[in-house]
């Protein structure tokens, strides 16, 4: 979203007033994690002890509901949010660890499109949460992060 370049012009575009809040969350979001409400606030508590989570909850809630970021419930886990950066993508979250490894496939978004429509219907949306387990503890744990596939 090349508008994060500058954080005010998103705030306003989306039509929200700039507050040091609304561009300290939205900071956050655009480093590309994805994250809690409870993270953000942990984060935000360190250098601004007047901040609240319902401050964090009501700005996150009025990014969401501008499209600005997108809100997931992984499993059993609390909600975490990411930055809207446009385009589909889908997530692979580690039951051990709790990373979330995002990617993107060709070859699953066609096949998503071709069982709809053999069955008759046209895909509108779709959402793909994978939940794996690496065979060995000893492997390193990716955070977070972004993978291309066929």
């Amino acid at each position: 979203m090349e508008s994060l370049k500058k954080p005010h012009d998103t705030l306003r575009c989306i039509g929200l007033k700039i507050a040091p809040p609304r561009l300290r969350v939205l900071e956050r979001l655009s480093q590309g994690q994805h994250l809690s409400a409870e993270d953000i606030y942990r984060e935000m508590y360190q250098t601004d002890r007047d901040i609240g989570m319902a401050t964090i909850y009501r700005v996150l809630n009025q990014f969401e509901a501008a499209g600005l970021a997108l809100k997931h419930n992984f499993d059993n886990g609390p909600a975490v949010y990411e930055l809207n950066r446009g385009g589909h993508h889908d997530h692979m979250v580690d039951v051990e660890t709790g990373a979330i490894v995002e990617f993107e496939s060709k070859a699953i978004e066609a096949l998503q499109h071709d069982i709809a429509s053999q069955l008759g219907y046209v895909l509108e949306d779709r959402l793909l949460v994978l939940y794996v387990r690496r065979p060995s503890a000893s492997a390193s744990h990716p955070q977070d992060s972004n993978r291309t596939l066929p």
